[in-house]
């Protein structure tokens, strides 16, 4: 079964760094097109990091220069370093992956089709 599984959240203070990691099973994420979003309650979900099949990488304004989207290919994991975190980072942290290879890549989280199940993210000052 296709499957997306994040792990690496938790509680940190302002300022300090975390990374997230999402182990992708039953699929690859060799030549395609995954992202990460964020999302808290009663607000829309943002795409914070998208990484295309060439690995080119875009970020939301919000994140560019702190956060970094990765792959580790003999692992099979996507991966989200953030740094200098902030409390407005708080918020459950999704990994998105679309189907298909080589296609276009946007953080427009209505063009992917696998989706983990998320991992809390909770920067306190």
């Amino acid at each position: 079964q296709d499957q997306l599984l994040e792990s690496g959240g938790g509680s940190v203070q302002a300022g300090e760094s975390l990374t997230l990691s999402c182990a992708a099973s039953g699929l690859t994420i060799r030549y395609r097109c995954v992202a990460w979003f964020r999302q808290v309650p009663g607000k829309e979900r943002e795409g914070v990091a998208s990484s295309d099949a060439y690995e080119s990488a875009t970020y939301a304004e919000s994140a560019s220069g702190r956060f970094n989207i990765s792959r580790d290919y003999t692992k099979n994991t996507l991966y989200l370093h953030m740094t200098n975190l902030k409390t407005e980072d708080t918020a459950m942290y999704y990994c998105a992956a679309k189907r298909g290879f080589w296609n276009a890549c946007s953080r427009d989280s209505t063009i992917f089709g696998y989706w983990g199940q998320g991992t809390q993210v909770t920067v306190s000052s």
